[in-house]
């Protein structure tokens, strides 16, 4: 029914022209963020679960840290043990020496026998100096448990328990200055280089499980990513073939919406004829 006091059809085309642009300013939205959810109202379920899986990634990246960090403590580690591994061997074949009748008292004690001590010394100056972030690796209680978090829970962690060495407790600090002394010296050494080498593939064990460890948490990362592309990344093909649609609706409605503007004006020239 045409009327002049109210302009239904301008106030229809108005309607569907602002919610035109309203989804069109939306597709904008997406198209520039790169995201499908630019706000809550868009998916408040998908960006909660989005929200969660970034949460998840950001974690898992930062375990991924961890576990390299880990890795360059054990690697450390490893390191002075091959080091005191080395000296051991040298201090084996001194007290091999000693222990031959060929050599004398005097040269065991001085000759062979500096050496040895300053072998022995040197010991415990790597177990001293061996430090990551001023925690000593070989001594104290730092690595004797210590936990890595790989997870994102912290039942999610790798717990590393190495013995304390040094000179002392390998029992190198001894003389062989005689004959008797460089045997029982040899036997200590042999044991002590079993402990070395036990520390170190310990050392290795651990070294392994971090490297799967981390191969893990890199795959975690990547499907992590992807499931959180699938929720909140745009298609930015679709959202550009649904903006052109709604951009063709809007261009429409603005016609409309002009051409209802002058339906009243129409109807006075009726009254005026």
């Amino acid at each position: 029914m045409p009327v002049i006091t109210t302009n239904n059809a301008a106030n229809i085309a108005l309607n569907y022209l602002n919610n035109n642009s309203n989804t069109e300013s939306s597709k904008i939205a997406m198209l520039a963020s790169g995201s499908r959810i630019v706000q809550a109202s868009d998916d408040a379920a998908g960006l909660a679960i989005g929200t969660q899986l970034q949460a998840a990634t950001a974690v898992y990246s930062q375990d991924e840290i961890n576990v390299q960090q880990g890795t360059s403590i054990l690697q450390t580690t490893d390191g002075a043990l091959a080091q005191i591994s080395n000296i051991l061997q040298r201090m084996m074949s001194l007290a091999t020496e000693a222990a031959s009748g060929q050599i004398t008292d005097t040269q065991r004690s001085q000759d062979i026998g500096t050496e040895y001590n300053q072998l022995s010394q040197q010991v415990d100056t790597i177990v001293s100096s061996t430090r990551y972030g001023g925690q000593s690796l070989l001594s104290g209680s730092f690595l004797s448990s210590v936990r890595f978090l790989v997870g994102t829970t912290s039942a999610d962690s790798i717990a590393v328990s190495l013995s304390t060495i040094n000179a002392t407790i390998l029992g190198v600090t001894g003389s062989i200055s005689t004959i008797t002394a460089a045997m029982s010296a040899i036997t200590t050494i042999n044991s002590a280089i079993n402990i070395v080498t036990q520390q170190r593939a310990q050392v290795g064990a651990y070294e392994s499980r971090f490297n799967f460890s981390l191969q893990d948490i890199q795959t975690n990362v990547q499907n992590t990513q992807a499931a959180t592309s699938v929720i909140m990344d745009a298609d930015v093909a679709q959202v550009k073939s649904a903006l052109s649609a709604n951009d063709v609706r809007t261009q429409a409605s603005v016609a409309a919406l002009t051409q209802a503007a002058q339906l009243p004006q129409e109807l006075l020239k009726l009254l005026q004829s």
